[in-house]
């Protein structure tokens, strides 16, 4: 495909074959509002030890909402299949490419073309208008999944933490300050984590990074009854409000992976929190691991819950997802490049098999 010839994702698959992505248009407090930033998202895959059929699926963005337009996805490379598709249950969209065994050295490169600006809550003011979900939706979001149970010792630990919380506002807090109070960032953590809340509280070892943090927040949101959802991304530009740890630090974002969450909250819509980038902040923001008591903490803890710094690619809020085609088991989630060949599922996190590079630049209108 030429490079310059990007196409449209929704000409790919009928608007009738779409899930309905429920993102609320009215949370974003026009107030502050910044303008909307462009951006192309590059990434570059090679398969260095093909075998058999080779597959590949890249996330593309499938998140279009108050806070991020998808422009176009366009693809170049020597896969014999490559082609948009879309999970069926949370609208995740990606690139899908296949190669055959004759194919010595699979390659495809992916570029994604989107819009985001600022997000920002106004507690204070509630919208004149906001986005109501359906029984269907509020069951939706308020259901367990494979890895993160809603029954157990995360429903008493919802409980406990919210004891006292009289409306949804006061137990969306609580468990946003607790995960902050209780919690760390463990370096050592591979990728983003697993997000496997369940042993991390009988365990009682709450570390973790993104993807374990903020499913902890979520998990305990919909074991208190409160609509909540992971949303899968990544870091794209440098922080605008001086966080060197809240942003990519150079235009290649090949681990810059990030997780957040969102609540639902009667009155305000979807509400996006993001616990585990304070603790980011304390572990990494200045040469020495600091507390939550130091002032660069206390400066970003209150922010982020009800506002988001959109230096972020959003790609879907999938978890325990089947990858079509795929002959590997469900992925808990779906954030980072993935590569299946005869031999099994290519580890996405180990570089010496599984060759893929990210980079982002901001654009032009």
């Amino acid at each position: 495909m030429d490079r310059r010839s990007f196409l449209k994702a929704g000409a790919l698959v009928p608007a009738t074959a779409m899930p309905k992505l429920a993102f609320a248009q009215s949370e974003f407090n026009p107030r502050q509002a910044e303008k909307w930033r462009m951006f192309e998202v590059t990434t570059r895959v090679e398969i260095l030890v093909p075998g058999g059929t080779t597959r590949v699926w890249l996330p593309i963005p499938s998140v279009d909402s108050g806070y991020q337009k998808t422009i176009d996805n366009a693809w170049s490379g020597n896969a014999q299949v490559a082609k948009l598709v879309y999970d069926g249950k949370y609208g995740a969209g990606m690139l899908y490419a296949e190669w055959p065994d004759s194919v010595n050295a699979p390659a495809i490169e992916l570029y994604s073309r989107f819009a985001t600006r600022d997000r920002a809550v106004d507690f204070a003011s509630r919208p004149a208008s906001v986005e109501k979900l359906s029984a269907g939706e509020r069951e939706f979001y308020t259901e367990p999944t494979e890895h993160m149970p809603t029954d157990g010792i995360v429903k008493k630990t919802a409980q406990d933490i919210t004891i006292g919380a009289s409306t949804d506002y006061q137990k969306a807090k609580a468990i946003y300050e607790w995960i902050v109070e209780n919690t760390f960032r463990d370096p050592k953590t591979r990728g983003c984590g697993v997000g496997d809340i369940k042993t991390m509280l009988e365990t009682g070892n709450l570390g973790g990074k993104c993807a374990d943090l903020n499913a902890l927040y979520v998990g305990l949101a919909r074991a208190s009854g409160l609509p909540a959802r992971d949303v899968y991304g990544v870091r794209v530009a440098k922080s605008q409000f001086g966080y060197r740890s809240l942003g990519a630090g150079t235009a290649n974002i090949t681990r810059a992976q990030h997780c957040r969450a969102e609540v639902y909250l009667a009155g305000f819509g979807w509400v996006p929190v993001d616990p585990a980038d304070v603790r980011k902040v304390v572990l990494e923001e200045r040469a020495q691991p600091t507390t939550l008591s130091d002032p660069v903490v206390q400066a970003v803890r209150p922010k982020l819950f009800g506002a988001w710094e959109m230096n972020w690619l959003a790609f879907n809020t999938a978890n325990d997802i089947a990858l079509p085609n795929a002959q590997s088991g469900k992925l808990t989630f779906f954030m980072y490049p993935q590569a299946e060949t005869a031999a099994g599922r290519v580890d996405s996190l180990d570089p010496d098999n599984f060759k893929y590079t990210m980079t982002a630049k901001e654009i032009s209108a």
